[in-house]
């Protein structure tokens, strides 16, 4: 059965601007954003506080799934960490962004001090996965998909389930653009892993 979306009306983000110019401090940040939970924030590179509309029902849905398939392999191999889309991370270029699902090698994720580790830590997954909703500018999740590679991410999904296409991004700066595929494979990243995409679309 095909999934038959009404035409996406996509929305820019919110960008905060204070006047005077304000740098909010990653402690600042993170307690900004426990103020605001019903919100989805960002922190951009240079600083701007970006203000995201919650994601619909339906796409936390199959975002469910997802992070339920990755959770049942990351259990299995026990080399790494798995992260649902709550969770947010301390880019190298300072922007702190909360991907759908991520995945950091377990090794990777003890070396960091655990105090670091209850706020946005500062790493940057080594997988990560976007699902675009109705309302998100492809254009924005594309520069978002770059950025994760620029700062270290080895293996990127973006998942646009309205053109039911999905963009691959890796580590060789090689994006591949894979229309309907029935699934996805993690390739050396995450060895073994195959993502079934039928109840994602």
């Amino acid at each position: 059965m095909t999934t038959q979306f009404p035409i996406a009306t996509e929305t820019t983000p919110m960008v905060l601007k204070f006047a005077p110019v304000i740098r909010m401090t990653d402690d600042q940040l993170f307690d900004f954003c426990q103020l605001n939970k019903d919100l989805r924030i960002e922190r951009q590179a240079n600083g701007e506080i970006i203000i995201m509309t919650p994601t619909g029902s339906e796409t936390e849905e199959r975002n469910f799934d997802l992070i339920g398939q990755l959770w049942l392999w990351t259990k299995q191999d026990g080399t790494g960490v798995g992260f649902g889309s709550s969770g947010g991370f301390t880019l190298p270029s300072g922007a702190v962004r909360s991907p759908d699902a991520a995945w950091i090698k377990k090794v990777d994720w003890e070396a960091i001090p655990p105090e670091k580790r209850k706020k946005f830590a500062p790493i940057c997954p080594e997988f990560v996965v976007e699902l675009r909703s109705e309302t998100d500018a492809l254009k924005i999740l594309k520069t978002k998909m770059e950025e994760y590679i620029e700062n270290g991410t080895r293996l990127g999904w973006l998942i646009d389930r309205i053109d039911r296409k999905v963009y691959v991004y890796s580590s060789n700066n090689v994006i591949k653009e894979l229309s309907n595929p029935a699934t996805l494979n993690g390739d050396d990243v995450l060895p073994g892993f195959i993502l079934d995409l039928s109840r994602i679309w």
